[in-house]
């Protein structure tokens, strides 16, 4: 029987439990789309330390627990200009990660719903060559408006998505 997740708002004492899930979330998903060298810096070590300074500030982030783990996050805010692109929507979902092992498990949806209503209008940005992220986010009105960038740091192509 699969424990239902508990969502609520992110405390510092979640900042190793964050990290772990957003580390682990790259890993899981872009490891094919980033160079190897990637992982020399981009260290679970260095996100937990961002995580804590992060959470420490009183950053308001949602997330999933489950067992007493944290398996999921979600962070929204004011719509951003990326690139050249303005922000089309006043609403941004930033982050939302979840832990493969509990991919189609609900938790996803719970955090989107959490800190985006559903049909509130928002914008996400997605790494184009995420199949199963754009499938979720298509699945809640989200579709691509034609937006995308490329991140100079990562190399990551990028598309937003606007419900």
């Amino acid at each position: 029987m699969t424990l239902p997740a508990v969502i609520r708002p992110a405390a510092p004492d979640d900042a190793a439990g964050c990290a772990f899930v957003h580390h682990t979330s790259w890993v899981e998903t872009y490891s094919r789309l980033l160079p190897a060298d990637h992982w020399e810096t981009d260290t679970l070590e260095r996100r937990t330390a961002r995580w804590q300074r992060r959470l420490d500030d009183g950053a308001a982030v949602t997330v999933a627990e489950r067992g007493g783990q944290v398996v999921g996050f979600a962070i929204d805010g004011q719509g951003r200009r990326i690139g050249d692109h303005e922000p089309v929507r006043d609403r941004e979902l930033l982050s939302l990660y979840v832990l493969s092992a509990h991919h189609g498990t609900g938790v996803g949806q719970a955090l989107l719903d959490a800190v985006v209503a559903p049909g509130t209008p928002a914008q996400p940005w997605v790494a184009e060559d995420n199949p199963r992220a754009r499938r979720f986010y298509g699945r809640n009105g989200f579709l691509p408006d034609g937006a995308g960038y490329v991140d100079d740091g990562l190399g990551l192509a990028e598309v937003r998505l606007v419900r």
